[in-house]
C-alpha cells in the first residue's frame, strides 16, 4: 500500500504506530519518507530492539518531525536527533490543537474533556493530546533550549518541510520563489506577515 501511495504523489509518513524496527525499515524500502512527531506515538528506541525511532534515526533520506513544546520532547532528546539525522531531515511540527490562538484553551476531543495547564494539554487521566504550540514559540524552544542555532532552528520550520513536501517554491527566500514570509521581533513575536505576495 506504501508503494502505491507513493506511486500515485503521496507523500508517506509514519506515526501512532506499533511497527517494530525490521518493519519499519521494510516501509522505508517501499517509499515511507517521513516520520510524525518523532519519539511519540511510536515503538522507541532501545538497546535491544531499535524500534521506529531507532530506524528513523538510522535512515539517512526520511524526515523526522519533532514537537518542539518541551512536554512531548526533552530538549537534549531534539538535540540528540538533531545530531543524528542528516542535516534537513529534522523538521518542527506542532500537533497543535484548538487551544492555540484561542482564548478558551480547554476544549472537548472525541467526547473527552482536554484541559491545558501551562501549556500542557492532557486528557482526565494525564495522556497528553496535541499541543498547545504555534510555530513562531517552536522556533523559539529549539533555539532557547536545544542549544541549535537560530538560522537552523528556522530552516526546522521553513525550507525542511518544503523539501519533506516536495514544494519546489516555498521554504526560503529566494529569486522565483513563491513570496510567503513573515517578519518577526527579537521576542519572536510576529509583526508582519505576507502570503503571495500580499501583506495580511
Amino acid at each position: 500500500m506504501i508503494k502505491r501511495l507513493v506511486d500515485a504523489g503521496v507523500v508517506v509518513a509514519a506515526g501512532h504506530s506499533a511497527a517494530n524496527y525490521e518493519q519499519t525499515k521494510s516501509a522505508l524500502t517501499a517509499g515511507l519518507s517521513s516520520f510524525t512527531h518523532l519519539f511519540n506515538a511510536m515503538t522507541p528506541f532501545t538497546s535491544r530492539e531499535p524500534g521506529m525511532v531507532g530506524a528513523a534515526l538510522e535512515d539517512a533520506n526520511s524526515f523526522c518531525g519533532i514537537i518542539a513544546d518541551g512536554y512531548h520532547v526533552h530538549p537534549a532528546t531534539i538535540k540528540v536527533a538533531h545530531q543524528a539525522k542528516a542535516k534537513g531531515k529534522c523538521v518542527l511540527v506542532t500537533d497543535a490543537m484548538p487551544s492555540v490562538g484561542s482564548a478558551d484553551k480547554n476544549f472537548m476531543l472525541n467526547g473527552e474533556m482536554i484541559q491545558c495547564t501551562n501549556g500542557k494539554l492532557t486528557t482526565a487521566t494525564g495522556t497528553l493530546a496535541g499541543s498547545d504550540l504555534d510555530m513562531l514559540s517552536a522556533v523559539k524552544n529549539t533555539y532557547k533550549t536545544s542549544g541549535i542555532a537560530l538560522e537552523e532552528a528556522i530552516r526546522m520550520a521553513s525550507e525542511y518541510p518544503a523539501a519533506m513536501m516536495g514544494e519546489k517554491h516555498l521554504g526560503k527566500l529566494a529569486a522565483g520563489n513563491t513570496a510567503s514570509m513573515i517578519l518577526i521581533d527579537d521576542d519572536f513575536k510576529l509583526v508582519r506577515s505576507w502570503i503571495n505576495g500580499s501583506e495580511r
